[in-house]
């Protein structure tokens, strides 16, 4: 499915009041991905007064005044100036970055960000995290309310990040009277996104771990843009999710897709991510695999209070995502070149994990279980 046309989509929460009364708006990380949409957005936003664009390099839209700089340098404090609302998107949650690199990066970034905001006078500041840090687990609830327990650990890819993330968030108002911290948390995300969740439909067969019940909620970019627009503009405030109504079970997203299951064991499942992490092989550690396994479904009850609505049904996405990855070959995380995956073939390609659960198998029945 081709990707709709974003004022169409977005028709239902378009602005409506003068920008002489609105706010000006910092956004970080604005030159590229989610930071570059919701920056065109805002600019063209009747609701929105200016839009201060802070990035590494300059992008492309010459409506916004544009600051080249790190977002950890102290001195953004002056940029911001001016500002009544900042939107924090300079977080890198890449699968290929160094850990330890990606952890400094993120936690003094937002540290740096909200200690600047207060200086500057700044009045609310936006964190995009994920919903992620809600855990995903057998017992959750579905959906989760959005003031439930976050239970996850840093086991997954950048959540523990997020968690720290929101930890400072939630410091930030009781150091720095004043500031107000809105989070939004949203569900899969997808639109030219690359996760350990989006990889998860490269594969040639989807992965099930026996005995698990996996459910799928997904938020389109472009929703999560326009939820971010709600939330600098001051319309819904505090922590909350985003993401499409309702959620798919595994077996409407296998039917839906097309692409069989392959079903292993859960000590087969984790330990063959684990070592294969270990090893360097994959960039996704065993962690990732709980947010296939168990539901981690959220309420977007705060954003239909405020009037929001998600322009993307979850069977929407879903085929968007499968568009977008289409030609991608991707086994337990780790993306194939072309020609390896051609080399390889299907079969060859899956077997890392594969080869594991034969292992195991042989095992059993040398034992007579």
């Amino acid at each position: 499915m081709s990707s709709p046309d974003p004022q169409v989509r977005g028709a239902r929460n378009q602005p409506t009041r003068s920008a002489a009364r609105g706010p000006v708006v910092a956004v970080t990380g604005a030159a590229t991905g989610i930071g570059d949409l919701l920056t065109r957005r805002l600019a063209a936003s009747e609701e929105v007064r200016r839009v201060v664009a802070i990035d590494e390099r300059r992008g492309e839209v010459p409506e916004a005044q544009w600051h080249i700089l790190d977002v950890r340098d102290p001195a953004i404090a002056e940029k911001l100036r001016g500002a009544d609302v900042v939107v924090h998107l300079a977080v890198d949650l890449d699968l290929e970055t160094d850990a330890a690199a990606r952890t400094a990066y993120n936690v003094r970034g937002a540290q740096t960000v909200l200690t600047a905001s207060a200086a500057a006078g700044v009045r609310r500041v936006v964190l995009c995290t994920s919903a992620m840090v809600y855990g995903a687990l057998p017992d959750n609830d579905i959906p989760l309310s959005e003031d439930a327990e976050l239970r996850a650990t840093a086991e997954a890819t950048g959540v523990g990040d997020l968690l720290e993330i929101e930890r400072l968030g939630r410091r930030a108002p009781r150091a720095h009277p004043g500031l107000n911290v809105t989070v939004v948390r949203p569900a899969v995300l997808v639109g030219g996104t690359d996760t350990a969740l989006t990889r998860y439909f490269e594969s040639p067969r989807l992965l099930v771990v026996a005995g698990s019940r996996p459910t799928w909620q997904f938020c389109h970019v472009e929703d999560l843009v326009s939820a971010l627009e709600y939330a600098a503009l001051e319309k819904v405030d505090g922590e909350f999710a985003v993401g499409c109504e309702g959620w798919l079970e595994q077996e409407e997203v296998e039917e839906l897709s097309g692409i069989r299951r392959m079903e292993l064991p859960s000590a087969v499942a984790l330990g063959a991510a684990a070592r294969l992490h270990r090893i360097g092989l994959t960039p996704s550690p065993a962690g990732d695999l709980a947010y296939t396994m168990h539901p981690w479904v959220v309420s977007v009850g705060r954003l239909h209070d405020a009037g929001w609505r998600p322009g993307w049904t979850n069977e929407e996405v879903l085929s968007a995502l499968l568009d977008e990855v289409q030609g991608r070959h991707t086994v337990a995380g780790r993306r194939l070149g072309r020609k390896d995956a051609t080399a390889a073939g299907a079969a060859g390609a899956t077997v890392a994990l594969l080869g594991t659960a034969a292992l195991v198998r042989q095992m059993r029945k040398r034992r007579g279980l």
